[in-house]
């Protein structure tokens, strides 16, 4: 699953961005990648390990309405189960 949010630049700024990935790993456990940053700028990654699919969902889901509820619009969603 993944979501690919953005938020309106301000004057002269280039957009911010997050990317939000959900993927299960080899070991059957599930991780989840959050990419944030500036459009043509530095960004950062940080990794989160959950053992079950629902903990790894939940903290998705949470990671998403956060953003949402700082401005940032999504602009792209890929997965079967990707939240609108």
């Amino acid at each position: 699953m993944r979501l690919l949010l953005q938020q309106k630049p301000g004057a002269g700024e280039a957009p911010k961005y997050v990317q939000l990935i959900l993927q299960q790993d080899l070991l059957g456990g599930w991780t989840l990648l959050r990419e944030t940053g500036q459009i043509g700028g530095k960004a950062q990654l940080r990794r989160e390990q959950f053992l079950e699919r629902d903990a790894a969902l939940s903290a998705f889901e949470k990671a998403r309405d956060a953003q949402v509820r700082k401005g940032f619009q999504v602009m792209f969603a890929q997965g079967a189960d990707a939240p609108r």
